[in-house]
């Protein structure tokens, strides 16, 4: 293992899971009313490796790296652009009734 002194230079992405007790959702339901899962710290995320609760400055940073991920993905999706038939079938032909698209269903 190389030595290394001071924190590490990019935030690393832990593996989570979902809290067991809560089922990921922060609370548990109580007798009369739902109550902060004391396994998670109320978050409804564990370590997956050790089954621990994240302190609150570990638990934001890695939540944070998971959003930005999904986000990532979504507008990766979002970029597709229709071609041949369906870009044809999408666009106004200005054949229908006042100007209006026609498809011919």
């Amino acid at each position: 293992m190389k030595k290394s002194h001071g924190p590490a230079f990019r935030a690393a992405q832990l593996d989570l899971a979902k809290c067991p007790i809560c089922g990921g959702r922060a609370v548990i339901k109580g007798v009369f009313h739902e109550l902060a899962c004391v396994q998670c710290n109320a978050s409804g995320w564990i370590t997956a490796e050790t089954g621990e609760a994240l302190p609150l400055e570990v638990l934001v940073t890695q939540l944070s790296i998971r959003l930005q991920a999904a986000e990532h993905q979504i507008a990766q999706f979002n970029c597709f652009k229709p071609t041949g038939a369906e870009a044809r079938y999408n666009e106004n032909n200005r054949r229908g009734a006042g100007g209006t698209n026609y498809t011919g269903d």
